[in-house]
């Protein structure tokens, strides 16, 4: 063992990742106690709205304002590591970064996404950004979406939605409502053949907003194809295979032409994190459903996409998430009970069209949670006013509210 690793350099609270979680999660530490020594584990440079992605790819967003220079968005009251963590010890409370140097913790928070898994579809990573290939998911590929778009006046548009869990379980049809949606508005919608291929068996897992989206498929002519999973692509030849697997189990693949194709890749928990101690059964980061501490290791908290608890993994969730691990992990240090629980919020607004969303608000188990009374917002309808909130708001609540530590409408729910 060299020296590095024998005495690390140790700090109280080592957070794992600096996109929303990470960030919100250190905002809300340093609110509630500015002596706490606080670590950021973050090799990129760049921090990106990737909730903006979306209204990009339907062209109301630029991809500018989406992103903004790390080190105006990390805060100066932690130690920044430029890094990648290469390997987890909770036995040794230590983190392991790319050059080998060794990072002590009293409390870890893992906070690093996902791994998006382009890999995992055949084809598909030699193609993405060329031959009608595009997705929303991809850093800097939302553009090539929307001039796809527009540049479409007839054909077959093809939109894919992988096994879940993904990140923003909505997005795959929002891209595709507001594709349709130009359309309908440049009066060629019916020279085009849309079709949702969804892996999953059902068009929204919340029952609730399913009637809203349904009426949107009728409007817009769209062929919705379930259990159909993107398995292949062949740029060149603009052709998709699908697997398709009926009631019974039994699967058949299909060759689907197409001129645009929106791929949605699998996804998974970041290496570091399916290879450790620290995974459930399927490779996400297993912790307590309302703590959202590991539930073996009492040092070690989470939130954020890496988490496998059975909330949507979304940026709303992350703004319930920060106040409770940042209210918990406090009290750990302290040696108190941990009284504050997270209720699995999730929030998804589902853009049906340019100017009005379905505002889907729930939390485990499909219960719904709406933040605003049904007068003000009827989350099971598409409305003017969840637009106003998505497009108008959220973009500054997210950088000069989330990030900073400002709670909004954010207050953990309190255990027993």
């Amino acid at each position: 063992m060299n020296s590095n690793a024998a005495t690390p350099k140790k700090h109280t609270v080592v957070i794992v990742g600096g996109g929303a979680a990470g960030i919100s999660v250190a905002a809300s530490l340093h609110r509630r106690d500015h002596s706490l020594d606080l670590a950021v584990i973050e090799p990129a440079s760049v921090h990106h709205y990737q909730p903006g992605w979306t209204l990009v790819g339907g062209g109301v967003f630029r991809e500018e304002i989406t992103a903004r220079p790390m080190s105006t968005v990390m805060p100066d009251f932690v130690q920044w590591y430029r890094q990648a963590v290469q390997a987890l010890d909770p036995d040794q409370h230590r983190v392991q970064l790319s050059d080998g140097r060794w990072l002590a913790y009293d409390i870890l928070v893992l906070a690093p996404g996902l791994e998006l898994n382009w890999g995992a579809i055949d084809g598909l990573e030699a193609t993405l950004g060329q031959n009608g290939v595009t997705s929303n998911y991809q850093q800097g590929l939302a553009r090539y979406t929307w001039d796809l778009v527009q540049q479409l006046r007839q054909g077959r548009a093809l939109f894919s939605q992988p096994p879940m869990p993904i990140k923003c379980a909505g997005a795959p049809q929002k891209a595709m409502y507001l594709s349709c949606d130009h359309w309908r508005r440049q009066g060629v919608l019916g020279n085009i053949d849309v079709q949702f291929h969804n892996a999953g068996a059902v068009l929204f897992g919340v029952a609730a907003y399913v009637p809203a989206l349904e009426a949107y498929v009728r409007r817009y002519g769209i062929d919705l194809n379930f259990q159909s999973n993107l398995v292949a692509v062949n740029g060149p030849a603009r052709t998709a295979t699908f697997r398709h697997t009926d009631a019974e189990g039994n699967s058949q693949d299909r060759e689907v032409t197409f001129d645009l194709l929106h791929a949605v890749p699998p996804q998974r928990a970041p290496a570091f994190i399916r290879t450790s101690t620290l995974a459930n059964g399927d490779g996400w980061l297993d912790l307590e459903d309302d703590t959202l501490r590991h539930r073996r290791y009492a040092n070690v908290f989470g939130l954020g996409d890496v988490s496998g608890t059975g909330n949507a993994k979304t940026a709303a969730a992350v703004r319930k998430q920060a106040p409770v691990v940042a209210e918990n992990l406090i009290a750990t240090l302290r040696n108190q009970p941990l009284r504050a629980a997270y209720l699995g919020y999730g929030s998804c607004p589902l853009t049906v069209e340019r100017g009005r969303i379905v505002l889907a608000e729930f939390g485990y188990g499909g219960t719904l949670q709406p933040t605003f009374p049904k007068w003000i917002n009827d989350g099971t309808q598409a409305t003017r006013a969840a637009w106003w909130l998505k497009a108008k708001q959220l973009p500054t609540l997210y950088w000069h509210g989330m990030l900073k530590g400002h709670e909004w409408l954010a207050r953990p729910a309190r255990r027993g």
